[in-house]
């Protein structure tokens, strides 16, 4: 039997809050889902003083949004051509976040998203609330808006719907108002031909279809480029749009207003870098807790670590909202790093998204997603197993394991970790050319793993070197080993998130093995961590490797 005793005991999140919301359902599909009370060692925003560090979220989170229905909050994020898509998490407090639920099990269409589609699928989306249903819109830039709802947020999704059909159509958003129903949207240049320009179209009281050809109601190319990300409110008489300009990289937070949703509408630079460190802090989401204070999502962009989440207090002059705090007077709000929490009546545990796993009924945790849409092919989750089995799949004709869909990867926690796993490969037929290990993944990739080659098992480092054009894996190292079952361990340091690999027979001693490796960021994406079981081609099938258990620690 494995060793659990790193885990933490399980705790049952249920949502409440919100009447509309079955709470019996919602706690049984939390149960299924391993939704743990889970609190990482190495982040944590909250300081456990009535005090938050950001970011509130030391992973890639990126292009966020969030709302409050009740006394929950919800948020959902970019995730491109990950599956299970759209995730879904929730907090009582918006400094302490755990994953709940994905809105998509695959991306669509499935058949293109049955391979990678690096920096493609799923950009920018916006979740809402309305008429007892919660929404999703997002946009693909290669085919158009598409939208899912469900009456339970914790629950089953409703299939998507595409809204409208369109390349370069990106970052939609909705806006109930009275007897009309409204999108704004951006550009992506890559598809269209033409961004930094904002566009509204009515749509169908159902929010299921675009109704005429749009308008545009700002132009950004004079003096904010990259105009994006819009997310459209209504205050007090005014229109609000809350967009980003400039880049992901260095970037800054315009908010447009007007009397008329059309326009014209005047523009006010929010927030910025500034004399601070926290380059490019823009697109988000505007938040209130119960009694009416305004909190501000944001992202950074950390290159390799992936877009990290901020919150920054918000309040309102003059009709203008004002974040961060205004560090060198120019009059733009500059992000903070050290706050007092929100004020919610109410101290709640300190909670993180979900790290470690114990793979208990041979199911993985709610963290992990495939690097393309999932195959039931590719593991067997049986249910009285206390392992995940992965089987080991043909490469076929694949260079290296860039295009592989079948990779089991999850999000950078924090600058500095480790990762530890244990696994025994399983041989039929006394097959060569089988592979199980620990991966950083990115344009260029690292691992280390246990093979079975020349009728023996080894442990061996491997490096793949601008992977994505489509370069070939270079062993570094390579020992053999004396059994088919040995731990894998990954140290990760700061700056640069250089990666150490080592490994062990007992668990306890454990040697170093190849060389350090630089991850790299993906298409959009960080550089993302996981597990794999693979085949060489032109081999026979079958093998399979088993993996015990996965933890995060300092």
């Amino acid at each position: 039997m494995k060793n659990k005793s790193f885990f933490l005991g399980i705790g049952i999140l249920i949502i409440n809050g919100c009447s509309s919301i079955d709470k019996k359902n919602n706690t049984r599909i939390l149960q299924e889902n391993k939704i743990e009370n889970y609190a990482s060692e190495v982040w944590k925003s909250d300081q456990g003083d009535g005090t938050f560090i950001n970011p509130i979220l030391h992973a890639d989170y990126s292009d966020p949004d969030v709302i409050r229905v009740g006394d929950d909050y919800y948020m959902t994020a970019s995730s491109f051509n990950c599956a299970p898509g759209l995730p879904i998490l929730h907090s009582k407090d918006l400094v302490n976040w755990t994953i709940i639920n994905y809105a998509i099990n695959k991306v669509v269409p499935e058949k293109v998203f049955d391979v990678p589609q690096h920096s493609k699928g799923v950009w920018a989306p916006v979740i809402r609330y309305h008429n007892n249903e919660f929404y999703i819109y997002w946009g693909d830039p290669d085919f158009g808006v598409y939208m899912v709802k469900t009456k339970n947020i914790a629950g089953v999704w409703e299939a998507p719907v595409l809204v409208m059909e369109g390349k370069g159509i990106i970052d939609p958003c909705p806006l109930w108002d009275g007897e009309k129903t409204y999108l704004i949207h951006g550009w992506a240049g890559s598809r269209a031909g033409i961004n930094s320009l904002l566009t509204i179209n009515q749509m169908n009281s159902e929010g299921t279809k675009v109704i005429d050809e749009g308008k545009h109601v700002f132009d950004g190319h004079e003096k904010h480029h990259t105009l994006e990300g819009p997310k459209l409110y209504k205050k007090d008489g005014y229109y609000y749009v809350f967009a980003p300009a400039g880049g992901v990289a260095t970037g800054w937070q315009l908010v447009l207003r007007s009397k008329n949703i059309y326009g014209p509408y005047e523009e006010k630079v929010v927030l910025e870098q500034g004399s601070t460190k926290i380059n490019g802090p823009h697109q988000g989401a505007w938040v209130t807790t119960p009694n009416g204070d305004s909190w501000f999502f944001h992202f950074q962009d950390k290159e390799v670590y992936g877009r990290v989440l901020f919150l920054e207090p918000m309040r309102w002059e003059k009709d203008w909202p004002v974040m961060g705090k205004d560090l060198d007077g120019n009059g733009i709000g500059e992000p903070l790093l050290h706050l007092k929490k929100p004020v919610v009546g109410k101290q709640y545990p300190i909670q993180t998204p979900q790290e470690n796993d114990d793979f208990n009924d041979g199911k993985y945790g709610i963290q992990w997603q495939w690097y393309g849409n999932p195959s039931i092919k590719w593991s067997a989750q049986i249910p009285g197993t206390d392992y995940l089995r992965l089987f080991c799949m043909s490469k076929k004709e694949l260079p290296n394991l860039w295009d592989a869909p079948y990779l089991l990867l999850q999000k950078l926690p924090a600058e500095n970790f480790t990762t530890t796993t244990k696994v025994k490969l399983n041989i039929e037929w006394e097959t060569n050319g089988k592979t199980a290990g620990l991966l950083m993944m990115g344009q260029s990739y690292a691992y280390t793993g246990i093979s079975f080659e020349d009728g023996h098992f080894w442990i061996k480092q491997v490096t793949c070197m601008d992977a994505i054009n489509g370069k070939p894996e270079k062993v570094i190292e390579k020992k053999k080993l004396q059994k088919n079952e040995v731990f894998l361990r990954m140290q990760v340091k700061a700056p640069d998130a250089s990666c150490y690999f080592s490994y062990s027979e007992d668990g306890i001693h454990f040697q170093t093995i190849g060389e350090s490796f630089k991850a790299q960021k993906d298409l959009w994406i960080s550089a993302k961590m996981g597990i794999f079981s693979v085949s060489e081609a032109n081999v026979r099938m079958g093998s399979y490797a088993d993996f015990d258990w996965f933890k995060v620690s300092k």
